[in-house]
């Protein structure tokens, strides 16, 4: 782990990221979800983006500011499966080989697109994949890593999120984003900060893996008990140490939904909005349809949706997912 104090983008490096990540990442829409709710809810689309989540605005920033000398053993990242989606869409473009630790809950769908992408799998169990998350490294492979969350240039990227939906929604009252490490909340939050600071910035959690809950309420990182679900890319074992003092001061709280709450977000995005997310990026539509978010305008990243179609189908057809998802 980098002994170093990990910083927080400033706006100059998220307006900088913006314009390096120009024709690489989409700048996606916000569209309201026309739903009768406790607020106005709008849908930042991320599911839209080329390799179908967020995570390319921050791999391609860290990537094309990375020293081209310390690429030449072609890169590495620890990924559920979008990161790693990310980061092998970016090294494909530089021409580098792309190898991801995954966990062996990770969907096969993910699992699928890593491989389209050119990129090599290493599954290994959640504990170990963990522990690279935690120290930046994974023995025997020496590649250029590029940290999922704890990487100011990769939350810089994640930040453009937050300017595009100021410019969009300039009366946004809060936006809710899925909690994962923390990066995306982060580099959002961050630009909000800067450009309209009286929005509040929720994270959304599910029941299942809340480590942030439980940190915020006990004022410092807690360990928790965590179950894999369908929903996927979000949720952990506890907060990173790293991230705990960026979260801590820029996100109003967590808001916590169960699994249920989520299958249904994610059942009525498709048949209403006819938007196909996956878990994560229904768990914000979810906190705010529960009214965790307050009333007024508020912003839900729809932060990816990459779901294995069984998955989908069955919870579209009213059906329950599998507790943990398929794996191969």
């Amino acid at each position: 782990m980098p002994e170093t104090a990990l910083l927080a983008p400033t706006l100059e490096q998220i307006g900088a990221a913006r314009g390096r990540i120009a024709g690489l990442a989409l700048r996606t829409p916000l569209v309201r979800l026309w739903v009768d709710a406790p607020c106005e809810i709008w849908l930042k689309l991320e599911n839209l983006q080329p390799i179908g989540s967020f995570k390319l605005r921050g791999a391609g920033n860290a990537l094309r500011l990375a020293d081209p000398a310390a690429l030449a053993r072609g890169v590495l990242t620890a990924s559920a499966g979008n990161m790693a989606q990310g980061v092998a869409w970016v090294a494909r473009e530089l021409g580098l080989p792309c190898r991801v630790v995954v966990p062996d809950h990770a969907p096969r769908a993910k699992l699928e697109a890593i491989e389209r992408l050119g990129a090599t799998s290493i599954p290994v169990p959640f504990e170990r994949w963990w522990r690279v998350i935690e120290e930046h490294a994974f023995e025997g492979e020496d590649g250029f890593f590029v940290h999922p969350v704890c990487d100011t240039h990769v939350m810089a990227g994640n930040g453009t999120i937050g300017l595009e939906i100021l410019e969009d929604l300039p009366d946004v009252d809060a936006v809710v984003v899925p909690y994962g490490g923390g990066g995306l909340i982060t580099g959002i939050a961050c630009a909000l900060a800067a450009r309209a600071p009286a929005v509040r910035v929720h994270a959304a959690e599910v029941a299942t893996a809340a480590p942030l809950a439980a940190s915020l309420s006990a004022g410092a990182p807690a360990q928790i008990e965590y179950t894999p679900s369908f929903v996927d890319g979000i949720g952990g074992r506890s907060v990173l140490p790293e991230m705990w003092p960026l979260v801590r001061e820029r996100v109003t709280s967590s808001l916590v939904t169960s699994l249920d709450q989520v299958e249904s977000a994610l059942r009525l995005l498709a048949t209403r909005a006819h938007v196909i997310a996956e878990g994560a990026g229904a768990t914000p539509v979810a906190a705010a349809l529960a009214g965790g978010a307050g009333r007024g305008r508020v912003v839900c990243v729809v932060s990816g949706g990459n779901i294995d179609a069984e998955v989908l189908a069955r919870i579209v057809a009213g059906g329950d997912a599998p507790a943990r998802p398929a794996t191969r």
